[in-house]
Order: structure tokens, then sequence, then C-alpha cells
């Protein structure tokens, strides 16, 4: 069914009486708002329904060439979504009762009243349009891959994309919460992707990755002049995502002081860059993501209720893996697929052990930790069949593991330059590991409690591979 700019809903009408038929067709086309057409025989009404898809057609039942049961049953069969009302001058309680068997929405007996044929006529359209805007749901959640990026059978993951889909109709501001490695960015894709945006790129920002100060700059923009070091003007990323969608990844960790000009953009739709008096009006559509507990941070005054408010305005909780479990086997063998292909190693296989392995194990990193196991165990494995010695090797690079301790001589032979390294990433990756796990996952407060500079303490990070949101509740 097509609306607004486009066709209006569509009634096909079929009665081998001319007169009968221009009655008809200036009552339902006046009274339903709709197109008609017209057809006086039964292969009319099949050719016409063919090339013009009606919503709904309305059919006498005694015709010459093909009755109205029959042309009810041949069009059910090639569009069971279009809702088919029977009427007929000879009827009797047999033929209605057949009729309805067969699948007719309704049935009339002639002579009708207007008023109870244009009555039918609407619940038959609105009839149509939820059949159809049911399957086009169910066919976004059989293909999840073409648009969701979600895989899986489970009914948490089917319940996710099904409100996936519900949300990116609108332009409702969306606060996605899960557990770390759950899927969030692939939730607001999933949402960018099927909405009307999306044919513009959506903007993603990592909130912890940028400094207080950095943060608002890169966000709402500034103009020549308005620090120093300002040479030029800027626009923000609020701007760059003008028409678009904005991502704000794991939003609790936002300054206040930035909180305080999101909650105007959220409120007011416009921006103000640094350093300029005046507002710019801005159409973005605000997505944001964390795994933190925004309640504690508001209890402790580190996030505006306010703005949780403003954020919260649909909340999408992201199922962890051990909530889909049963979707593992179908989880690893599309990893399994994508990282063969990746590595031209496509005749490996899962042993049954494997599979066992994968299904029993503790998943603390979800999906994202399980889809690291499987990249590496495709790329060490040495036989055809992945075993569970494959994967537990694979694990010991986990980062959801516990990091060795620092032998005091673990290095005392061999090459000096290499035993320094390795003995120098040891220490500092169980060292900022244990800072991040003190502080749950707070660059902020890790580097300040370990003496040294956020910026440096980032650096280090990205070095060493070590990622502050797996550290988070």
């Amino acid at each position: 069914m097509k609306e607004g700019k486009q066709l209006k809903r569509r009634v096909l009408i079929v009665d081998d009486e001319e007169d009968f038929l221009v009655l008809l067709e200036k009552v339902i086309s006046r009274k339903c708002r709709c197109e008609v057409s017209l057809a006086t025989s039964g292969y009319q009404a099949l050719e016409k329904t063919d090339i013009w898809q009606p919503d709904v057609v309305l059919t006498d039942i005694k015709m010459p060439d093909l009755d109205g049961l029959e042309l009810l049953k041949k069009i059910s069969d090639a569009d069971s979504t279009i809702s088919t009302v029977v009427m007929t001058g000879y009827g009797t309680i047999e033929m209605a009762v057949q009729a309805l068997k067969d699948g007719a929405y309704d049935f009339h007996q002639k002579p009708f009243d207007n008023e109870k044929i244009i009555g039918s006529i609407h619940r038959a359209l609105e009839r149509t349009h939820l059949l159809r805007e049911n399957r086009r749901l169910q066919q976004q959640l059989a293909k999840p891959l073409l648009k969701t990026g979600f895989i899986g059978q489970s009914k948490p993951i089917v319940h996710t994309v099904e409100l996936l889909s519900r949300l990116a109709t609108t332009c409702a501001t969306v606060l996605i919460r899960g557990e770390s490695g759950t899927g969030k960015e692939v939730a607001a894709r999933a949402i960018h992707n099927m909405s009307k945006r999306a044919d513009r790129e959506m903007i993603t920002v990592n909130c912890p990755a940028l400094p207080e100060h950095i943060l608002e700059s890169e966000l709402f923009g500034y103009v020549k002049g308005a620090f120093t070091g300002a040479e030029t003007d800027k626009d923000g990323l609020f701007l760059e995502a003008d028409g678009s969608t904005l991502l704000l990844d794991e939003i609790g960790d936002i300054p206040v002081s930035v909180q305080t000009k999101l909650l105007r953009v959220l409120q007011e739709k416009e921006i103000q860059p640094l350093g300029q008096t005046r507002t710019i009006k801005v159409d973005v559509r605000v997505l944001a993501s964390t795994n933190q507990n925004l309640e504690e941070k508001m209890a402790s005054g580190e996030f505006r209720e306010d703005l949780f408010y403003r954020l919260n305005v649909m909340p999408v909780i992201l199922p962890t893996l051990s909530e889909i479990a049963e979707d593992i086997p179908l989880l690893a063998h599309h990893f399994l697929k994508e990282f063969s292909r990746e590595y031209e190693r496509e005749e490996l296989e899962f042993s049954p052990e494997a599979l066992q392995f994968l299904m029993r194990k503790t998943w603390k990193g979800n999906v994202r930790q399980l889809r690291n196991t499987i990249n590496r165990a495709t790329l060490l494995c040495r036989e055809k069949h992945i075993t569970p010695e494959d994967l537990m090797a694979s694990a010991r690079f986990d980062r959801y593991t516990q990091p060795e301790p620092v032998a005091d001589c673990a290095f005392l032979s061999g090459d000096y330059k290499e035993a320094k390294e390795k003995t120098i990433r040891r220490f500092t990756t169980a060292y900022l590991t244990q800072a991040l796990k003190n502080t749950e996952g707070n660059v902020s407060a890790a580097a300040r409690q370990s003496g040294i500079d956020r910026q440096a303490f980032q650096r280090l990070m990205r070095k060493y591979k070590i990622v502050s949101e797996d550290f988070r509740k």
C-alpha cells in the first residue's frame, strides 16, 4: 500500500453489470478516498490484480467466465495480503460460509446499504495495511544481516531486531544500554541504516577518548580566535551530522560541563560554537550508548538527571551472550565463515567438541570476545578442524583473562633488549589493567591515581590494546 506523496490505497471492483460498477465507483472513491479500478469479468480482474496490485477486491459471485469464489482463491494464492469482499444478488448461507472459509474478508448480499459496504471496505483496507506491514517486518527479521548486523534466532535477538526496526522509522532519541561486547554500536548503525537518514553517513563520537576541552570543541565547533591555537573556523560534529545521525558512544564519560551544552542541543535543536554568540539550528538524530549504571552516576552527581531523561526517550537494552546462548553456534559459524574467507582457509570447520566448548564457556566479553576467539583460532589452527585446544590456545591472548604476574627472573637470559621489552610490556599491561579495575574503567580517575597525564595514559592503553569499557560493570 502506498500513501502520502505516493499512490493512494487501491480498490478493484468486479461485476458484469456495468451500470452497477459505475455507481459503486463513485461511492467508494469518494467515501473511502481511494483509487478505484473496474473489471467486468473474473479473468479481467485477475489481469488487473497482477498489474495494478490492489489493496482490496470487491467482487460479485455470479459471473459468466470465472465466478467470485474461484477468483477469491486465485487472488489469495497470488497475494494473501489482498483483502477480498464478496457480494451477490443470489446469496445463501452456504455461499457466505464457503466464501469466508476460502478466505473472504466479508460477505454482502445485494441490495445492500451503501454505508455498510463503505465500512467493510474501510476495515478491509486497514487489514491489508496491517498484513503488509507485518510482512515487511518479518522480511527484515528473516534477513537481519542486510540491515541490522545482528545474527541469531533466539527470542531476545528477534525482539531486539524488531524493536530497532520500529525505532528506525521515528526520529526519537535512543539510549542503547548493555554490557561490553553486546553490540551497542551495531544497534546504533542498524537504527541509522533502516532510517530515512541512511543516505548520509552516521557520525560516531568515542566520548572517553577525548579530553574535556577537546570533546567540547569537537562536538560544537569553534570560530577563529576562540582559544589559543584556533587559527581558523572549525565545524563541529553536530554540524557535520546535520541531516544524519550522531552516536555518542559511552556517554556516561561525558564531563558535566559538556552535558549542560548537550542538553541544550537536545532541547532547542541548536548549537553554539565556541567563541560565537549566535546559535545554529541543526537537524540531527542523537543516539547514545553506555555500559555504565547512569542511575548511580546521577545519584553521585556525575550525570545530569535532566540529560538522562532527554536521552532515555526510547531505551534499548541489549542481551548478554549468556542470555542468547542458543545463538552461539550460529554466531560461531558466521565468524568462522568471515575469517576463513579472509585468511583463505575456507576448508576449516568446527569439531563437535569445539562447539561444545564454545557453548560451555563463560563469555565475559560477550559477542566481541567470541568473535576475537574465533578470529585467532582460525589463524592459528594447523588442521582442517578447529578443536577445543585451538580455542583454548586462542583464549590465552584474550584481554578478558587474568594477566600473568610479572616474574622476577623470567627474562634473565637471552637477548637483553628483547627481554627488557617483554618485561616492560608485561608490567605495563598488568599495571594499567589493575588501575582500570580499581576505577571500573574510568580512564580519568585511573590516570589521576597513577600520577600519569590522561593523554599519556590513553597512549599506553592504545599501545598495549587495552580498552576501558572492558572494566566497566
